[in-house]
């Protein structure tokens, strides 16, 4: 069960956390929530996709990283960092930490500011192997620097998700998507419940509505998922050498 508590540089200074990816830490994950200021870095390695988590609620945008529960082809054990990807979803980065907010009294002005938690209880925490979060005189380690910067790319992306989102909705730019899939097994896979911008709707939106798209950020969103989709067969060839793999093994 978690255990989050306000991280400090007194009850924290001995505290290690492993920076490694692999199942047993969680991360075999079949996709992982991603957000918007993430899209032009990640678009490069993962199928970038939106699924609503309730059938009438807004969309959450995702990374695919497998097509079947608990399967994460984008796990290597034989890397150093278990992760065959140069770069990695921001919410996997963080691992056991998370932005809390914490209430101030500042100039007689009531504020709430956020501030870092961290879970000791998840499996990554106390590792003696572990990245230090503190100096030996409590400033922040470059590891803490590094997942502060983090929790603040997820934090900013969070804030502004929603209202992309709605307006790339308003202009009924997302259109179902079903993914069909032949191994090299004969085995057939299908995936539903996605969404991604139509291409076709896109181009056909007026010069004001593009133009507003623009200047609302939400375009260079549109161009990104769109282009993430060339990832999935990438993603297809992982399966296959993955089941190549445990074949040979058997």
């Amino acid at each position: 069960m978690p255990q989050h508590v306000l991280l400090n540089n007194i009850s924290h200074q001995q505290t290690r956390v492993l920076h490694r990816f692999a199942a047993e830490y969680g991360d075999n994950l079949a996709s992982v929530p991603v957000m918007p200021n993430e899209f032009t870095e990640l678009q490069k390695e993962y199928p970038l996709l939106f699924r609503r988590q309730q059938p009438n609620g807004p969309y959450q945008a995702l990374a695919l990283l497998g097509f079947e529960a608990g399967e994460n082809l984008f796990l290597e054990p034989q890397l150093p960092s278990g992760w065959a990807a140069r770069q990695i979803p921001a919410m996997l980065e963080r691992g056991p930490f998370l932005i809390g907010m914490q209430h101030r009294q500042e100039e007689g002005q009531h504020q709430e500011v956020a501030v870092i938690h961290i879970d000791m209880d998840h499996p990554k925490v106390n590792q003696p192997q572990g990245k230090a979060l503190f100096l030996e005189y409590g400033g922040n380690s470059p590891y803490l620097e590094f997942v502060s910067a983090c929790l603040t790319q997820l934090h900013q992306g969070m804030a502004i998700a929603p209202r992309l989102y709605a307006l790339i909705e308003e202009l009924d730019l997302f259109e179902p998507i079903n993914i069909d899939i032949e191994l090299h097994s004969g085995e057939k896979l299908r995936l539903t419940g996605y969404a991604t911008i139509s291409e076709q709707r896109l181009a056909q939106l007026d010069v004001q509505k593009l133009h507003g798209l623009h200047q609302a950020g939400a375009l260079p969103l549109c161009y990104a998922a769109m282009a993430s989709l060339s990832n999935i067969r990438q993603l297809i060839d992982k399966k296959n050498q993955r089941l190549g793999q445990t074949g040979k093994g058997a």
